[in-house]
């Protein structure tokens, strides 16, 4: 039988659309097997110098100045006349893959690689060869929601949230195409839980850390944008009670100097990663992530019950807005701009853990299950889809189990 072809356009602004797009490419490998191939693109930073160097910027504000990304937001939100009907930076590399990969499912993850891919796709492989799906990670509407993610003659539109999903459907999506689908996160994550055994061993065995402390973990994205050094001091002064475990993201010089640091401090029990894989982990066994507002990590902390304190340290950025809107309005959960403001909600939580206690209790009422395989599922039936009109596949899909275990 023929392979379902699938093309997925992603970018490195950010962690979140990447991780996403090997979220799915996982999926469909564990649920299909060898039936089902995934291309991932990193469509902006391949296909044009232009776009490259929007990206760097995006990082590099995101790490150092995040208050300036409201005037780089408005500039990207451009892209919408720049892009309505077809692909004009990095045109020639797009064709190149369309034409050499030819695609039964184009799977955008990634605001900036909706308009102008989608109609761009059709008119290369044909109206009924190809089938076109959005994938938006966003929380919620408002301000900070790109037009750019709105493509209305997309096959299919998925959000996360319901609120986002009606976002979605003012600006412009026919609300029969869209669907709510929640969380897309790699299948060991769905696997991994630990129980209370489990948790008690990793934290002592793993990491180094005591059972009973209250643990705070201090998170950053994958190009290690921190406040870590900041943060510090108002956890120092409680170190009968707490301990803190810290990722430093790709920042070897953070990594270095924490190191540093815990060596200087013997009375703060810490546990230190780079760039770490088992996110998903460190978060189980954690009584609240301190991080900036991006939606993987958010998500993935909601489905962990890992309560939030949103890190707004030099501005919050405007995606990252919409998720802390949806946090504070459905959990109340805090945000810290001061390294005062953090001091003063961890002295009140260590003197008064009913406050903790109320705030976990919000924040875990506010999570949802879903069944993660649903999402992958529809995208493979358009695929299909595509694929049956031009009798690229005959036989019926999706295969038995037994069949796909086979291959």
């Amino acid at each position: 039988m023929s392979k379902l072809r699938i093309l997925v356009l992603t970018s490195s602004t950010g962690a979140g659309h990447d991780a996403r797009a090997e979220a799915f490419a996982e999926w469909c490998f564990e649920l299909y097997r060898h039936q089902v191939d995934v291309q991932i693109e990193q469509m902006l930073e391949k296909s044009s110098w232009v776009a490259r160097a929007g990206v760097n910027l995006y990082n590099w504000i995101q790490k150092k100045s995040p208050w300036m990304h409201k005037v780089f937001y408005a500039v990207v939100e451009g892209l919408s006349l720049l892009n309505s009907r077809t692909v004009t930076l990095g045109r020639r590399y797009y064709l190149d893959v369309l034409r050499e990969y030819r695609p039964h499912l184009v799977l955008s993850v990634h605001d900036c690689l909706n308009r102008g891919y989608f109609q761009l796709a059709r008119a290369v492989l044909g109206q009924d060869a190809v089938r076109t799906a959005t994938y938006c990670g966003e929380f919620s509407g408002g301000w900070g929601y790109s037009v750019n993610w709105i493509e209305p003659s997309a096959d299919r539109y998925f959000s996360r949230t319901e609120t986002a999903n009606d976002y979605a459907v003012k600006k412009g999506m026919p609300r029969e195409r869209t669907r709510v689908r929640g969380r897309l996160m790699r299948p060991r994550e769905h696997l991994e839980v630990l129980g209370e055994a489990e948790r008690r061993r990793f934290l002592t065995q793993q990491l180094g850390l005591r059972s009973g402390l209250f643990t705070v973990f201090l998170a950053t994205g994958g190009n290690g944008a921190n406040n870590h050094f900041a943060l510090l001091p108002a956890l120092l002064r409680h170190a009968d009670k707490v301990q803190v475990i810290l990722i430093c993201g790709r920042n070897r010089e953070a990594y270095n100097a924490l190191i540093h640091w815990r060596a200087n401090h013997p009375e703060l029990r810490c546990h230190i990663e780079g760039y770490t894989e088992v996110m998903h982990l460190l978060m189980q066994v954690s009584d609240c992530i301190v991080t900036r507002g991006g939606t993987t990590t958010c998500a993935q902390a909601l489905f962990f019950r890992c309560p939030i304190i949103f890190n707004a340290f030099g501005g919050v950025m405007p995606q990252e807005e919409l998720t802390w809107k949806f946090f504070r309005e459905g959990a109340a959960s805090p945000k810290i701009e001061t390294t005062d403001e953090f001091a003063a909600l961890i002295d009140t939580w260590m003197a008064d853990r009913a406050s903790y206690s109320a705030v976990r209790e919000r924040f875990h009422a506010l999570r949802h299950d879903d069944d993660p395989t649903v999402l992958i599922d529809e995208l493979v039936q358009l695929a299909n889809e595509a694929a049956r009109s031009t009798d690229l596949i005959r036989h019926q899909w999706p295969p038995s189990p037994e069949s796909a275990a086979e291959e």
